[in-house]
């Protein structure tokens, strides 16, 4: 049998994505067990501590094993953790030097939302592809500039490394792991048990772009205040760059570092973004919408919706608006 570790890690608060991995692959071993006479995973939590609490010491986790008694195990969850990434990276370092082992010796690696800032300091993610939850992408991209982060990205799969997007996205992730470790016939079945949408692959369209603006550069912080204020508008990048005395070139590489968008990226999502908002609550058409935010082009506007968002404005309309949708 192989053997699954779902970890604990030390000082977090989301449970939800340690809990929700221990029943659906549970669940996949039962429909197993019940057609071939046998499971396939034996299936542990593990962490530091012989406990660790939740929600403020409302629910309390009891692991079954310490992480030093593991020697070998075949895959590997790491749960979301909270919002205080470097203390959560100081309180595991046994863990994190416990995944580097492990994968060296052939585990295969799951990560959960956030939990990919404990497998990003391990390394094991440096020069790969990785998600992660798109609102906390700025952070990550600072504290790990060496990893390729795909934030749209719902789930990423290297070399035995698995990463998925934000909050319960986790879902999609384990009927991922469900097809790739049992079969596709276990988990269609376990989508349909847990009513998990099959085959997703973008959290585009879950994403709020607010921007990048504590970077400290005074220019770019005064270039996105000045596209957030002209939305309505076309805005040339030759023109803001003239405007505050540079040359496009070295425009575009200052806010590329201190946003990681190109200015036109970091434009279209802000027009966009203002798009999303005038679909979710007003009955404007979507060319009264496009108009607004400075799109005269439908086919150019739809391009670059989808492009962001993963689905179409009327798509998007329809799903979000409860007005347009009654």
């Amino acid at each position: 049998m192989k053997r699954l570790t779902i970890l604990v890690p030390e000082g977090q608060n989301n449970l939800s994505s340690i809990v929700g991995p221990l029943k659906i692959f549970s669940r996949a071993n039962a429909y197993r067990k019940e057609h071939t006479g046998e499971e396939l995973f034996i299936i542990e939590l593990a962490g530091q501590s012989t406990s660790t609490k939740f929600y403020g010491e409302l629910f309390t986790v009891n692991p079954h094993k310490n992480i030093s008694s593991i020697d070998q195990t075949d895959l590997i969850i790491i749960p979301s953790l909270n919002h205080n990434y470097h203390a959560a990276l100081e309180n595991n370092e046994l863990l994190i030097q416990w995944l580097i082992k492990q994968y060296k010796q052939g585990a295969e690696i799951a990560s959960i939302c956030t939990g990919a800032f404990l497998l990003a300091a391990s390394g094991l993610l440096q020069d790969k592809t990785c998600s992660t939850h798109w609102a906390a992408a700025d952070t990550f991209r600072e504290m790990f500039p060496k990893t390729n982060l795909k934030s749209d990205r719902l789930i990423t799969d290297e070399n035995g490394i698995y990463t998925n997007g934000g909050a319960y996205s986790f879902l999609n992730l384990m009927i991922y792991l469900i097809e790739k470790h049992f079969d596709r016939q276990t988990a269609i079945f376990c989508s349909k048990v847990f009513q998990i949408e099959m085959d997703r692959n973008s959290q585009s369209e879950f994403a709020i772009f607010t921007g990048q603006k504590s970077h400290g550069d005074e220019m770019v912080c005064q270039a996105q205040q000045y596209m957030e204020s002209q939305l309505h508008k076309k805005i040339s990048m030759e023109h803001l760059s003239s405007k505050y005395a540079v040359s496009r070139r070295t425009f575009d590489r200052r806010f590329i570092k201190a946003t990681g968008n190109t200015p036109l990226e970091y434009l279209q999502r802000l027009k966009i973004e203002a798009a999303k908002k005038a679909l979710e609550t007003s009955r404007k058409t979507i060319n009264e919408v496009m108009y607004e935010v400075g799109y005269s082009d439908t086919k150019a506007f739809r391009e670059v919706f989808r492009k962001i968002t993963g689905i179409t404005p009327q798509h998007y309309r329809n799903k979000y608006n409860k007005e347009v949708a009654l």
